[in-house]
Order: structure tokens, then C-alpha cells, then sequence
């Protein structure tokens, strides 16, 4: 299984990852950790070779029978359709997770208070993060609004809406 995340910064996607990575015995893979890495090795000019290597990890993974998480901002349609190829490659079910902050004030707080656990990664600005580009997710599977949630209720409110999707796609069948 990918479970495929995306969202702004500081919607709380890697708290989320990192709780479904240790609840599924899955592969974290964080496009945020593979650029820095990169960075710090010299690659100075960053465009997608971070997600490149991220599809690349996933793929070997899910062809080994790992379940993978896919931790990244997502904010175009191309990776998302990436995220969606290397499933399809892998002949892996996938589920899209969309996590927002739909309360712009809360979503503030969060960005300028948090702090990088990644070395060397200076995190984005309010301003960067409004700015960027991020197109409408269309394909979300779940959408999960962490907005007026403490960090355990949206990892509760995750896991079951991750049960209640694969019992509606068991249901299909």
C-alpha cells in the first residue's frame, strides 16, 4: 500500500506520516529529508530530483511487499500523478491524503512557531507559504482538516477514516 500524503507546511503531514509509518510497519520516505541531504551534498539547484528520488525509493519498496509512506507537499498535479504511476508500476493499492489547516490564523501560529528536525533545513516563511503555488487536490481520497485538533485527535480522526475507506472500498468489490 502507498498511502500518498500532501498539504501546506505546517498542516501536521509528517506527524500524521510518522504515525502511520509506525502503525503499518511502513517505509517514511520525506521529500523535505531527501532534499536536504541533497543540499548538503552539494546539489545547490533543487527542481524535482528530491521527489525523483522519493518515487524511486517508493517503487523498490513496494515492489518488496513494504508499505510506504509518501511525506511530501504535493502542491501540483504532476506529482501527485507521479505518486500515482509509481502505484501503478509497483502494482500497489494507493490512498491520497490531503491534510489542510483550514483555520488560517492557527495555520500562522503553526509555521512561524515550529521547528526543523532536519539539519541544515531553514523552514518557510508565513509569506512563502501563501505564496506558493498549490493546486486544488481533485483525487484526495481523505481529506483531513487538523485545524482544530490536538496532534492525537487528527492521528485517531486519520486512522479511522483510513479504516472507513477501505472498508467502503472493500464494500465495492
Amino acid at each position: 500500500m502507498l498511502y500518498i500524503f500532501g498539504g501546506l507546511p505546517a498542516t501536521g503531514k509528517t506527524e500524521l506520516a510518522r504515525f502511520l509509518s509506525s502503525m503499518f510497519g511502513a517505509v517514511h520516505i520525506r521529500v523535505d529529508t531527501i532534499e536536504q541531504t541533497l543540499k548538503n551534498s552539494g546539489v545547490s539547484d533543487l527542481y524535482d530530483e528530491g521527489y525523483k528520488v522519493a518515487y524511486a525509493l517508493a517503487l523498490e519498496n513496494l515492489k518488496n511487499g513494504i508499505p510506504v509512506i509518501a511525506d511530501s507537499t504535493n502542491p501540483v498535479a504532476a506529482s501527485r500523478e507521479a505518486w500515482l504511476n509509481v502505484a501503478r508500476t509497483a502494482e500497489s493499492s494507493y490512498i491520497e491524503i490531503e491534510v489542510i489547516c483550514s483555520d488560517q490564523k492557527i495555520h500562522r501560529e503553526r509555521v512561524e512557531k515550529r521547528l526543523s528536525d532536519i539539519p541544515n533545513l531553514i523552514l518557510p516563511s508565513w509569506e512563502s507559504v501563501t505564496s506558493r503555488k498549490y493546486q486544488q487536490w481533485q483525487s484526495a481520497c481523505i481529506v483531513l482538516d487538523t485545524s482544530s485538533k490536538t496532534p492525537e485527535q487528527s492521528k485517531q480522526e486519520l486512522n479511522r477514516l483510513i479504516v472507513a475507506h477501505n472498508e467502503k472500498k472493500d464494500g465495492s468489490l
